[in-house]
């Protein structure tokens, strides 16, 4: 049997409690890699908000290269994320890593994000296919176009139809960024299938510097998002501090892209 995925006619739009979220205008995700602190991220919250960003990202379950690194706060940085949300009119997204997190999420997190070591997690992939939240799908390091949007079917199939793909950068020959950010993902994903695509330009280049030209690129060529990590002293942060914007950088890309506040 040929493997298939399945495009509909007409670009689907994911929507939260009856608010477009991403599909329409650009949408922004911004916020730290990891939630280190409720002082921390309400601290980001405020800022992002004020930015006129719809949607805060931070990390509560890190799933790490190296296993002595910070693995995050767990269900606390949830609740943490979920409190400085609320309190700023944001929209929040999380990564899961396994049935327990994604369990724990569902009573916290507006959308799921399951990370690119997870992309082939094809049971977890089922089991955030049967819940009622948004979930964005990274692209594996390794993934082909074809093995991106069969990994999405299977959430697809089980039951969930609002999901999102992430271009986060893909792993090649070059070592002098973390990854090599495939900007020909956004047009091609366009072509091939429905679904929105977000484009992670930090995790992408893996270099502050780097974030507002890719950023200006990914809204050039139509990413329906861009997500990025942000910090109010990114020197400081726990994780990723290399590839994460100030405040005052994250400002400088909003003016830089076609961003309807």
């Amino acid at each position: 049997m040929q493997e298939t995925y399945k495009k509909q006619q007409e670009r689907h739009i994911i929507s939260i409690n009856g608010t477009d979220i991403i599909g329409r205008d650009l949408c922004l995700m911004a916020g730290p890699c990891s939630i280190e602190s409720e002082e921390q991220i309400t601290k980001i919250a405020n800022y992002v908000s004020g930015l006129g960003i719809k949607v805060i990202r931070g990390g509560a379950y890190k799933p790490r290269t190296s296993p002595y690194s910070f693995q995050g706060l767990g269900e606390q940085g949830f609740i943490f994320l979920n409190k400085a949300a609320r309190q700023h009119n944001l929209f929040s997204i999380s990564e899961v890593v396994d049935q327990a997190s994604l369990d724990c999420a569902l009573d916290y997190i507006d959308i799921i994000q399951i990370g690119s070591r997870n992309m082939q997690n094809f049971s977890l992939l089922q089991a955030a296919g049967t819940s009622n939240k948004p979930v964005m799908l990274k692209r594996g390091a390794a993934a082909t176009y074809k093995e991106f949007l069969l990994a999405a079917e299977y959430i697809l199939n089980a039951g969930n139809p609002n999901v999102i793909l992430c271009e986060r950068g893909i792993r090649t020959f070059e070592t002098y960024t973390r990854n090599t950010l495939d900007l020909a993902a956004v047009p091609i994903l366009h072509e091939l299938s429905h679904l929105p695509v977000v484009v992670d330009p930090s995790h992408g280049t893996g270099l502050a510097q780097f974030v507002k030209p890719m950023s200006i690129a990914a809204s050039a060529i139509g990413a329906d998002g861009i997500m990025i990590e942000t910090h109010y002293e990114p020197e400081n942060s726990i994780s990723d501090s290399k590839q994460t914007v100030s405040e005052l950088e994250l400002q400088d890309i909003i003016n830089s892209i076609n961003y309807k506040r």
